[in-house]
C-alpha cells in the first residue's frame, strides 16, 4: 500500500483550495465517512447480537451486558494509537488497513454465533469487534489534515455524523432480519457486513491518498495531555459521547429485561434513538458557532439531566410510553452535545495561543496542532464513559432487576458535568477571565 502519496498539501492557500484541494479533500472525506460507519456498525455489533440470543444460549442480562461492555472498553483504547496511525502509515494506508481488519471480528461472530457456544468465546469475539470503535479516533485525524481551518467544522460534523449512523443501521439490519426470519438467523446480519467491509475497503484503496506533510508530532501529544481542558473536555465528552454510545449498546437490552419485550419488539423500539442522535450532531456543532460552545453545552446538559428525571419516573411506574419518550431525549440531548462539546475543542486551544502572544496563522497552526492531538485523547476517555454506563446497567440489574439505580448515577453525573462546564467556562469574574485569555467566544 505504497502509492498513491501525495508530496505537497496546503489547505489554507485559498488558490490551492479552489483549483484542486477541495475536491481531493471531498473525495477522501466520502470514502473516509464509508470506512468509518461501517466500523461504527462492527463496534455495536453486540447490542444487536444479545438481542438473538434467547434462553437457550444459557446467558444471563448481567451477562450480556458484560458482552457490549467489553467490545465498548476496547474500542475505547484503541482510539489513541489510531490516532497517530494516520501520520506513522499514511490516511489512505491505515483505512484500508482499518476496514480489512473489521473482517476479523464479523467472521469470528459469523461462526460462533449458535447455542452452545463457551461465553468465553463470545466474550472474546465481542473484545475484537472493539477495533471497530477505532476507525472514527483515525477518520477524525485523517479529515482534520485534508481540510482548511475555515472548513473543519463542517468537514468534521459530516465525517463524525455519518460515522455515528452506522449505529442505527446495524439495529436496522438486526430489525429486519428478526422482523423477517426471525431471531434464530444472527448471522444473516453478518452475511449482510462481510461484503460491506470488503467494499468500504477497496473504495478507500482505489479513491483515497496519504498526506506526506502529515507526521507524527509526540510533542503536541506531551503538550495537550498536559493541558488541564484536554482532561476537562473528556470529562464533558463523557457525559456527551459516553452517555450515546452506552445508551446505543443498552437500550434494547434494557427493553427485553426490564419491559420483557420480545427480540422483535426491542429491534424495533432501538434504532430511532440512536438515528436521531447522530442526525443533530452536525445541529449541536452549529449552535455552538452561534451561541457559544459552553453554553450550548450546559443547556445540553441541564436539559439530559430533566430527560434522566423522567426516564426515572417511568422506570419506577413501569411505563413504558413515558420511558421511551425519556430515552429518546436522552439521544437527542447526548447528541446535541456531542457536537458543541467537540466544537469546543479547537477553540480553547486556538484561545490559548492568541493568550500566548501569536497572531494568525501562526495563532490557527498552533490551535490545530493541539487540538488535533487532544481529540484523540478526548475520543477515548470519552468512549470510556459508554463502558461506564454498561457496566452501571448491569450492577443494577444484578442487584435490584431494574436499571432505576443506574440512572440515578447518571444523573448525578450529568449534575456534576454541569457544574464544571458553568465553573470553568461560564462562571463570573471567572468568565471575564477566561474570555480575555482564553477567547471565550471561540469556545
Amino acid at each position: 500500500m505504497a502509492g498513491r502519496w501525495i508530496e505537497t498539501w496546503e489547505p489554507e492557500d485559498t488558490v490551492f483550495w479552489r483549483e484542486s484541494g477541495e475536491r481531493v479533500a471531498r473525495r477522501n472525506l466520502w470514502f473516509s465517512v464509508l470506512s468509518e460507519h461501517i466500523g461504527f456498525s462492527v463496534w455495536t455489533l453486540w447490542s444487536v447480537m444479545v438481542l438473538f440470543m434467547g434462553p437457550e444460549y444459557g446467558v444471563d442480562a448481567a451477562g450480556k451486558f458484560f458482552l457490549i461492555s467489553t467490545a465498548t472498553l476496547v474500542g475505547a483504547l484503541v482510539r489513541v494509537p489510531y490516532t497517530f496511525a494516520v501520520a506513522r502509515f499514511g490516511g489512505r494506508n491505515w483505512t484500508v488497513f482499518s476496514a480489512v481488519s473489521l473482517l476479523v471480528p464479523a467472521l469470528a461472530a459469523l461462526w460462533v454465533m449458535e447455542p452452545g457456544t463457551s461465553y468465553g468465546t463470545f466474550l472474546a469475539v465481542a473484545a475484537l469487534t472493539g477495533i471497530g470503535g477505532g476507525n472514527f479516533a483515525s477518520s477524525m485525524t485523517n479529515i482534520n489534515a485534508f481540510f482548511p481551518l475555515r472548513k473543519k467544522g463542517w468537514a468534521l460534523g459530516l465525517n463524525a455524523g455519518g460515522g455515528n449512523i452506522g449505529v442505527p443501521v446495524v439495529q436496522l439490519v438486526g430489525l429486519l432480519v428478526i422482523g423477517t426470519l426471525g431471531a434464530a438467523h444472527p448471522r444473516v446480519v453478518l452475511g449482510v457486513y462481510i461484503p460491506l467491509i470488503v467494499t468500504a475497503a477497496v473504495c478507500a484503496a482505489l479513491y483515497m491518498d496519504n498526506l506526506r506533510p502529515v507526521a507524527n508530532d509526540t510533542g503536541a501529544a506531551l503538550l495537550a495531555a498536559r493541558d488541564r481542558h484536554t482532561w476537562i473536555m473528556a470529562v464533558l465528552y463523557v457525559g456527551t459521547f459516553g452517555s450515546f454510545i452506552g445508551y446505543s449498546f443498552a437500550f434494547g437490552l434494557v427493553l427485553q429485561t426490564q419491559f420483557g419485550r420480545t427480540p422483535l419488539q426491542a429491534a424495533s423500539l432501538t434504532f430511532a434513538g440512536p438515528l436521531l442522535g447522530s442526525l443533530v450532531r452536525p445541529l449541536g456543532g452549529r449552535l455552538a458557532d452561534r451561541y457559544g460552545g459552553a453554553r450550548v453545552t450546559l443547556a445540553a446538559f441541564a436539559a439530559t439531566a430533566a430527560a434522566t428525571g423522567v426516564v426515572i419516573h417511568a422506570s419506577g411506574a413501569a411505563s413504558l410510553p413515558v420511558f421511551l419518550t425519556g430515552f429518546t431525549a436522552l439521544f437527542v440531548l447526548t447528541g446535541l452535545g456531542n457536537g458543541s462539546t467537540y466544537k469546543m475543542i479547537p477553540g480553547i486551544f486556538h484561545a490559548q495561543a492568541l493568550a500566548r502572544g501569536l497572531d494568525g496563522e501562526a495563532a490557527a497552526a498552533h490551535g490545530r496542532r493541539l487540538s488535533g492531538a487532544a481529540m484523540g485523547l478526548i475520543g477515548a476517555v470519552g468512549a470510556l464513559g459508554g463502558l461506564a454506563v454498561n457496566l452501571a446497567f448491569r450492577q443494577s440489574f444484578q442487584a435490584y432487576g431494574t436499571g432505576t439505580a443506574a440512572f440515578w448515577s447518571f444523573l448525578a453525573f450529568y449534575g456534576v458535568c454541569s457544574a464544571l462546564t458553568w465553573a470553568v467556562y461560564l462562571r463570573r469574574p471567572q468568565a471575564t477571565t477566561v474570555r480575555t485569555r482564553l477567547g471565550y467566544a471561540e469556545v
